[in-house]
């Protein structure tokens, strides 16, 4: 297994849009054509829109594109834009009298960085969709990750920026990648289990553990509501719907190792899945593999990310 370039695996585009001085946006990605997807919700404050349709009960076999943003549920608006984008060139399912572009969305929450006011819009997601390629997307400060930050258990004058961040893996003919906006409660670890960034000590020269203050508020811990982590798996295997969402639901293993804690009420964590080609594979060994990829991932969006807004990225901290 080796790893490649996230735009490898082929079948989408990814674009970003976003306002620097408010500190939100948002980054799609589009499916050249229409894709089956799953979704697993792990955190306890979610914000979304159209992720019924990728029960695998719902009749819809798959969807045109993803929008990850920020804003909370003030952003959820956002995703018309894509859809807008997506009906100018006559792509969505057809039912009969039109075609409805399916356009599932997840919000996180980044109004506490820059203005509350501001938050993604139809605008911004069409912007972004005019920006989506098949070239290598921007990392760090950008698109839904203009506003992330991690380790905020003591409030944000002790957190640290984080961002979007990407990764992809190859073994044989099977394709599996990560993307991801990471905008989580907890500390981010690298995968030899040391601390790369979250919560500040009191006097913001280093790392404290978000996991050992939590621990010494046993009755009653001050967690807040301002994170949640979104990622998408991408992958050039044939899965359907059923397969996809246990796909998504390993890939939060990825979560778990690289996020401590994760999966809190004060995170709405999810993660989607999309089957972009049709090559055969095992569903194990692709979740295997997305999990891997997603844990690269997140670790990849905090180093990728530079100081903003007031919050100190991963460079200021490295050693």
């Amino acid at each position: 297994m080796n790893e490649i370039g996230i735009m490898e695996v082929g079948g989408f585009r990814v674009g970003h849009a976003q306002d620097r001085e408010a500190a939100t946006g948002c980054t799609v990605i589009l499916c050249e054509r229409m894709s089956p997807a799953g979704l697993d919700v792990r955190g306890g404050g979610p914000a979304s829109r159209e992720s019924q349709i990728l029960n695998p009960l719902a009749a819809a076999e798959g969807v045109n594109a993803v929008l990850l943003s920020g804003g909370s549920a003030f952003g959820l608006d956002a995703a018309g834009g894509v859809q807008k984008y997506l009906e100018e060139r006559d792509t969505g399912f057809d039912v009969g009298v039109a075609k409805v572009p399916l356009v599932s969305q997840s919000c996180l929450f980044d109004l506490g960085v820059g203005r509350k006011d501001v938050r993604p819009d139809k605008a911004m997601a069409y912007a972004a969709c005019e920006n989506a390629s098949d070239e290598a997307p921007a990392q760090g400060n950008v698109g839904a990750g203009i506003g992330c930050s991690v380790g905020k258990y003591r409030g944000m004058e002790r957190a640290m920026k984080s961002g979007f961040g990407t990764y992809a893996l190859q073994a044989g003919g099977l394709k599996v990648g990560a993307l991801v906006a990471v905008n989580a409660l907890g500390d981010v670890y690298g995968p030899d289990g040391r601390p790369v960034a979250g919560l500040l000590n009191k006097e913001r020269t280093g790392l404290s553990s978000t996991l050992e203050e939590l621990f010494q508020d046993v009755e009653l811990a001050a967690q807040g509501m301002g994170n949640t982590t979104l990622g998408v798996v991408v992958t050039n295997a044939k899965l359907d719907k059923t397969r996809l969402a246990k796909v998504a639901g390993m890939t939060h293993n990825g979560y778990a190792r690289a996020i401590r804690p994760v999966h809190t009420t004060a995170d709405g964590d999810s993660v989607y899945a999309l089957s972009l080609g049709d090559l055969p594979a095992d569903v194990n060994v692709v979740g295997a593999m997305a999990a891997l990829a997603m844990e690269r991932a997140i670790v990849r969006a905090v180093q990728s990310a530079q100081s903003a807004y007031g919050l100190p990225g991963w460079e200021d901290f490295k050693r």
